[in-house]
């Protein structure tokens, strides 16, 4: 319900008003059952409402009364998380509960168009004259509105929340009170009445006299709530039983701030500097309540794993302290994942047919926080059947088929599904199933079977000849070609050589340049030609052998070439040794040296170029 103001009538109870003139309080007032007395609390210290109503009916009709009724207007009806009633018999410390009671939402062809009935039947009739006090306690989600809608990081969050200073009963109320328990102090505006007070952090109204049923009286409270608003808007908790040990729960969470969304920038240095001032209405940490020895924790996001956390375990619990990579203010969202394992001895039992039954809690561990889609995977080991599930309340319940590793014929997943979850939600479900002991051989005997099967592969590789015929065509072609790349592997090496011949050949006219000593150039060119004399004749071997093989044919041409323009190098570079010598012999000058040897150096540039070319096209 939106409000433009805090303190404006809602429209809602000019409709309430409307039902006084209703003729269908006649249907009521002849069933002859009256509230003596009503004692209601409100709390509104957390942005979950929780009322808890204590109603005394009396029976002054002349029959037994099997069930009475409870009203709520429709649009709590819509919020309505969680309801339910229970009888208190005795006085004092002898008081006791009984069981809960059944409810049901029932409905009538002349009832208001705006008020929801349920009933409670009660565990034994009232008779008479008799009277029971009936404890109703039911909880309402996203009842409380921010006003206003958005503030800044420094800002105090303020909420309106609007209901009835009377209980909404379709019976007569002789007294009644009702309290609205806050967080703080401080309340900005509520709505004053007749024997209404404010004391502290509780607001009070009444007591009441002789209300006539269905009485509608709004109050608007506006007042100050900086606890956190975390809204789960869906949570997905996968439980696998594993026969072997462990049960392990994996949960992936999207959480928000459901309060009033945070208006400009963010400064973390503020934050940091004044925590308590500077976002007073953002939170940073969640405490959740884990099973007890939970193990194999593990808190992370989409980045990775999230290290500030802090778990503290032992036998009678295990409480998980998480903490986001950021504050959260109003509509900031975060996802996350949480995991355990747990002891299957804790969660899993046997029932009295025989029957294996998981005994877990269903709602999220997070303390006080609301779960707008709550989504239950219960994984069952593969081999079960006929899977059936109890649960306190209605959920809609599927059924899935999941693969795992060594699986064949998948497992069963019992899917719950169940929106507006609250704490009071977190009580125990359980999932029975029927399971043959053998089906835990499955496993084992695959593993075993596959290594079987691997070291009869490998025994079979070592015994059995896989090679091809040496006289087949393919192997034959294929050593050809082996044939082939080992003789150009074997020229290139050959020219590598020789290259290094021509290398050492430049180096000696160098020095002669810089010396004059004839001698030792001399001693070189003679070193030199005795080694292209030996590589002349291994590249003329393995010319010989490629011209043999039938495979050679595409790279004859061009080892053909290379030897030729190689040869041609070698010659062209012997030449300009033997000029140079003699004309150092001759004693001429350097210019007149450089011009007489300068064709064969512009020779040799292009040889050499040539060659190089040819021996990429080879390696090609």
């Amino acid at each position: 319900m939106e409000l433009s103001r805090p303190s404006l009538l809602p429209s809602c109870a000019l409709i309430f008003l409307a039902l006084l003139a209703s003729p269908w309080w006649s249907v009521h007032s002849a069933e002859d059952v009256v509230i003596t007395k009503v004692d209601r609390r409100i709390d509104l210290t957390s942005h979950i409402v929780r009322t808890s109503a204590s109603i005394r009916f009396e029976n002054k009709g002349s029959s037994d009364t099997t069930k009475v009724l409870f009203a709520l207007s429709s649009a709590q009806a819509e919020r309505l998380a969680y309801l339910a009633a229970i009888v208190l018999e005795g006085k004092g410390k002898s008081k006791t509960q009984s069981d809960p009671l059944a409810v049901s939402q029932v409905s009538f062809q002349s009832a208001p168009r705006d008020i929801v009935l349920y009933s409670f039947s009660l565990n034994k009739p009232l008779k008479r004259g008799e009277s029971a006090i009936v404890e109703v306690n039911y909880v309402l989600t996203h009842v409380l509105k921010p006003f206003p809608e958005e503030i800044k990081q420094s800002d105090v969050q303020l909420v309106v929340y609007l209901d009835n200073a009377y209980l909404l009963s379709p019976y007569v109320v002789k007294v009644q009170t009702t309290t609205f328990k806050l967080p703080r102090s401080r309340v900005e505006s509520f709505t004053k009445l007749d024997a209404s007070r404010l004391a502290d952090s509780e607001l009070k109204y009444g007591p009441y006299e002789n209300v006539a049923a269905f009485s509608h009286q709004p109050v608007t409270v506006h007042f100050e709530n900086n606890q956190p608003f975390a809204v789960i808007k869906e949570l997905e908790r996968e439980i696998e039983i594993s026969h072997w040990g462990n049960v392990y729960v994996t949960e992936n969470y999207h959480l928000m701030h459901g309060g009033a969304r945070h208006k400009g920038t963010f400064s973390r240095l503020d934050y940091q500097a004044r925590p308590s001032a500077s976002g007073v209405a953002a939170f940073n940490r969640l405490f959740a309540k884990l099973p007890p020895r939970a193990h194999s924790v593990y808190y992370r996001d989409e980045i990775g794993n999230i290290s500030t956390s802090h778990l503290r375990s032992d036998n009678k619990r295990t409480d998980l302290l998480l903490e986001p990579r950021y504050p959260l203010f109003g509509g900031w969202q975060v996802t996350f994942t949480l995991g355990y394992g747990v002891p299957i001895s804790d969660f899993l039992f046997y029932s009295k047919d025989g029957q294996r039954f998981l005994d877990f809690t269903f709602g999220s561990p997070i303390s006080n926080a609301v779960v707008d889609k709550l989504v239950v995977k219960v994984v069952l080991p593969e081999g079960s059947k006929d899977p059936v599930v109890s649960v306190p309340f209605p959920v809609e319940i599927t059924h899935e088929r999941k693969y795992s590793y060594l699986d064949t014929v998948g497992r069963t997943v019992v899917v719950l599904r169940k929106e507006n979850v609250v704490p009071e939600h977190d009580v125990h479900f359980q999932v029975y199933y029927k399971f043959n002991n053998l089906a835990l051989l499955a496993e084992p005997l695959m593993l075993v079977f596959g290594i079987f099967c691997f070291f009869i592969a490998c025994i079979a590789y070592m015994h059995f000849d896989f090679s091809i015929s040496k006289s087949s065509a393919s192997y034959q072609a294929r050593l050809q070609r082996e044939e082939v790349a080992d003789a150009i592997q074997r020229l290139q090496k050959v020219m590598n050589v020789r290259a290094a011949v021509t290398d050492k050949l430049d180096a000696s006219l160098r020095d002669l340049a810089r010396t004059g000593d004839v001698a030792s150039c001399k001693a070189a060119r003679k070193a030199a030609e005795a080694t292209l004399k030996e590589t002349a004749k291994e590249v003329k071997s393995i010319q010989e052998a490629l011209q043999a093989s039938s495979r050679a044919a595409s790279v004859l041409l061009k080892v053909d070439s290379l030897i030729q323009k190689e040869k041609e190098k070698q010659d062209k570079l012997l030449q300009k040794h033997s000029l140079t010598v003699e004309l150092y012999e001759r004693k001429l000058s350097s210019k007149d040296i450089d011009n007489r040897i300068a064709p064969y150096q512009q020779k040799l540039l292009v040889l050499t170029q040539e060659v190089s070319d040819l021996l990429h096209a080879i390696d090609d």
